[in-house]
């Protein structure tokens, strides 16, 4: 069987673990716990769940929806958190397409180790937006991982954007 490898996503798999560097603590919830949206690329905040960028995005404007809640058992969520949850998941949705009109999106959520998560004990679905032809080699020939757009930017855009969504006017 041929495989092929994505090392970019060593560093963030081996250096957090679930961990954030300078905190001994989750990541999400430090994120969460923390007051500068923008320095912790959190997007959009509800009573139940948040919308936090990705560090290490698969694609530009890939996003992930987290539980408030510390909790890595999916079936411990409570309706009313899987309904935010979902709820956050369409906003997104409709922020990136807005924002960049992808082609296609991929929606998931990786539960343990053995099934890809990279942060174990915090749940969080992932939507990552796709155009054709947005896959190539670079990243396991030469280790690169191209991403389009600027990070602190496309935080900007996208708060606005989820603001403008969640008050009716988009």
């Amino acid at each position: 069987m041929e495989r092929l490898y994505s090392p970019w996503r060593s560093k963030y798999i081996d250096t957090f673990k679930g961990k954030s560097e300078t905190e001994n603590s989750c990541i999400f919830c430090s994120a969460l716990a923390g007051s500068n949206d923008e320095e912790r690329l959190v997007i959009h905040r509800s009573t139940e769940a948040f919308v936090i960028m990705n560090l290490y995005p698969y694609n530009s404007g890939h996003l992930m929806i987290v539980p408030n809640r510390h909790t890595a058992n999916f079936s411990s969520l409570s309706i009313s958190e899987l309904a935010e949850c979902t709820n956050l998941l369409q906003v997104s949705q409709q922020a990136l397409q807005t924002l960049s009109t992808p082609h296609g999106y991929n929606i998931g959520m990786n539960i343990g180790r053995s099934a890809g998560a990279g942060i174990e004990d915090h749940l969080h679905w992932h939507i990552v937006p796709r155009w054709n032809g947005d896959t190539n080699f670079m990243p396991t020939i030469a280790d690169i991982k191209m991403v389009s757009e600027d990070m602190q930017s496309q935080h900007s855009q996208l708060s606005q954007i989820f603001k403008n969504i969640l008050a009716g006017v988009l």
